[in-house]
């Protein structure tokens, strides 16, 4: 984005003020104009330390009314849980020459399935799809023997979160083309999510700051006590 249009797209955006998050929603979809339709961000400040395990911030949300965009699933399983997995939709399925082919360097999906009994041969890959975030893990319902559901959850709009170092949670909500009530929908549950997913270890105010984007567009700050009202 040109330094122009930055500084057009944050006209009228106080960069203090809290929006109430209907107002927030607004301002960004206002302000989405590339020519494809941007992906709304939101960005949770948490009250932990992920430093310590007990601060550890982790978990899914399955948005109700989806992401918005549709990821390819990769499930590792044999025999009939691989039946299952190419039934329910998976894109990639398959046990060693799947794991071969990822060490080769072959990664053609944005979400990984595993069932328990593949995860010895899956934990070879640990440094080629770890820093991805793409490692399967039984936390997130994606080392499961029920393949049929996680895959349909991971289309169906299943995101994951984890905090950051800085004790960031980060996550897409939908697109700038959903529609100020679908967003806020999606907000109220990702936030949700993460409020439930509350580490017994985090002292004080858990959710300090929130903020949402869209992909090419400037962050608006939102008063997060309008979301809680939304969530109940």
């Amino acid at each position: 984005m040109s330094g122009k249009r930055i500084v057009k797209a944050r006209e009228g955006i106080e960069r203090t003020k809290l929006y109430p998050v209907a107002d927030a929603i607004k301002l960004v979809r206002e302000r989405a104009s590339a020519k494809f339709d941007e992906t709304v961000e939101i960005a949770l400040n948490l009250g932990v330390d992920p430093k310590h395990a007990d601060q550890m911030v982790r978990g899914v949300c399955n948005l109700p009314n989806g992401t918005g965009r549709t990821l390819r699933v990769a499930v590792f399983a044999r025999g009939a849980k691989a039946d299952e997995a190419k039934a329910a939709g998976a894109d990639v399925v398959g046990a060693e020459e799947l794991v071969q082919a990822v060490q080769g360097g072959t990664i053609d999906f944005d979400r990984c399935i595993a069932t328990p009994d593949m995860m010895p041969l899956v934990g070879r890959l640990g440094k080629v799809l770890g820093p991805r975030g793409l490692m399967p893990n039984p936390k997130v319902g994606t080392v499961t023997m029920d393949v049929a559901s996680a895959v349909a959850a991971s289309k169906g709009g299943a995101v994951e979160f984890r905090v950051e170092k800085a004790g960031i949670v980060q996550g897409s909500v939908g697109k700038t083309s959903f529609g100020e009530e679908k967003l806020a929908e999606n907000i109220a549950a990702f936030i949700d999510a993460v409020v439930k997913a509350k580490p017994a270890g985090a002292k004080g105010t858990y959710l300090q700051r929130v903020a949402l984007s869209s992909t090419m567009g400037p962050g608006v700050k939102v008063d997060p006590a309008t979301i809680a009202v939304a969530q109940h």
